[in-house]
């Protein structure tokens, strides 16, 4: 009978994990993002080592990264507000076509060999003005697809999924950057974006919970900020993950530099070591896809976490102990990017959720134009050990002075649950 319970209890803990991919649209939309992600770390290898290749400076490649992410940083918010108007499947429809196509355009251009530094500028502000508009669409149709009760575990396999094309898409591009080029990665990439279309195209609209369309009106952008300035459970994670963001979550730039210049390799010694850390990060989204809704305290300990483990990828000795720290960075890092997604998405009103995603992706992705180039300087000037080190103090920093407000949140919503909990009533003798 024991081991019948434990079984049976191991059995409701795996349905837990994966409850969401029961809905067949979430089902859907999780394969061809896992695809497609796939696609684009091959090419996220692959540009890292263009562009070495090109100039061999860490600083180009800072600042490679941040074109790509500087339309986030300037009009994050107006693709927000697109994703509330719009109908968020036809923008993906949209966004993901034109994402394939500048795969394509960049995979002939080095084809040919006919690629400069300015291009590749020019290519990555362009894939950048498509994400202005891609990535609130994305995180904002998750609530569309499940119900409530099933957000913070699609979030979090949302997140899992991105981790898994992290292992294999890291893996395959630095030995199709050995094996077959540059340009077939981009190529592939490509191709990838093929899947998002096909799951896009095989949902059924009948069963999707859409939210109800924004009217056209003046002042919507600055209407979003105000709410979310005026909201403690968003201000106070929007700020975290802001300051996260800009200097820790920039290893696209520091890996690239630890493999070369640290540890003396190549691609396949950067793609080992993004594997390695998407690998932490699978385990890591699981069990927190296990976890019900996460308090607002839980967001500043994983953050803590996550610091000390990329404080200890800096110091890490041999690769053999970086790629052991990296397992614990990949974890860290789900952690606080699941608990900090699920916290706004819970918190945020249907109305105003498309606009609160866009912010999250100005402060964690739009903040690269102006973390990369500081990473990559000081990956320059000092080392690349310094890089990494710029983002784990940090991270510490910012959620040891948070803590205070957060468990002022927590304890705000306690008491908001208590309030609402009714009264038992007493049976007459």
């Amino acid at each position: 009978m024991h081991g019948f319970a434990v079984r049976q209890r191991q059995a409701f803990e795996l349905r837990n994990v994966v409850s969401s991919l029961a809905v067949r649209n979430y089902r859907l939309y999780f394969c061809g993002q896992l695809v497609s992600v796939v696609g684009t770390w091959m090419q996220t290898v692959a540009q890292s080592f263009l562009v070495l290749h090109l100039t061999n400076s860490g600083t180009a490649l800072g600042l490679a990264t941040a074109a790509r992410f500087l339309p986030m940083f300037l009009f994050g918010p107006i693709g927000g507000l697109a994703a509330d108007r719009l109908d968020k499947r036809r923008v993906l429809y949209v966004t993901q076509t034109l994402s394939g196509l500048l795969a394509g355009v960049f995979a002939v251009l080095i084809a040919t060999g006919t690629i400069e530094m300015w291009m590749v500028y020019l290519l990555a502000l362009a894939l950048g003005g498509v994400t202005v508009f891609d990535n609130p669409a994305r995180q904002s149709f998750i609530p569309e697809m499940v119900h409530a009760e099933k957000l913070s575990n699609a979030v979090s396999l949302n997140s899992v999924s991105m981790s898994m094309a992290r292992v294999f898409g890291a893996a395959l591009g630095g030995v199709f950057v050995a094996v077959l080029g540059l340009a077939a990665c981009f190529a592939l990439n490509g191709v990838s974006f093929v899947a998002v279309l096909i799951s896009l195209a095989m949902m059924r609209s009948a069963d999707l919970y859409p939210a109800p369309a924004v009217a056209k009106e003046k002042g919507q952008v600055r209407s979003g900020l105000r709410y979310v300035r005026r909201t403690p459970e968003l201000i106070v994670p929007l700020v975290m993950i802001a300051v996260i963001g800009t200097l820790a979550w920039e290893f696209q730039v520091s890996l690239p530099l630890m493999a070369r210049y640290t540890f003396h390799k190549g691609a396949a010694t950067y793609g080992l070591m993004a594997s390695v850390m998407g690998a932490g990060a699978v385990v890591g989204g699981l069990i927190t896809a296990s976890r019900q809704a996460p308090r607002a305290r839980t967001l500043a300990l994983a953050a803590i976490g996550w610091g000390i483990a990329i404080l200890a990828a800096a110091v890490a000795p041999t690769l053999l102990w970086e790629l052991g720290a990296m397992v614990f960075v990949g974890y860290g890092s789900i952690t606080f990017n699941s608990m900090a997604k699920t916290t706004l998405q819970l918190a945020a009103i249907p109305a105003m959720r498309g606009r609160v995603m866009a912010l999250w992706a100005v402060a964690w992705l739009g903040s690269t134009p102006i973390g990369g180039p500081i990473v990559g300087w000081v990956a320059q000037e000092f080392s690349a050990r310094w890089a990494l080190a710029v983002g784990g103090m940090p991270t510490v920093l910012i959620a040891l002075c948070a803590w205070p407000a957060l468990k002022r949140i927590d304890e705000r919503a306690e008491r908001r649950a208590t309030e609402h909990q009714p009264t038992p009533r007493l049976l007459a003798p």
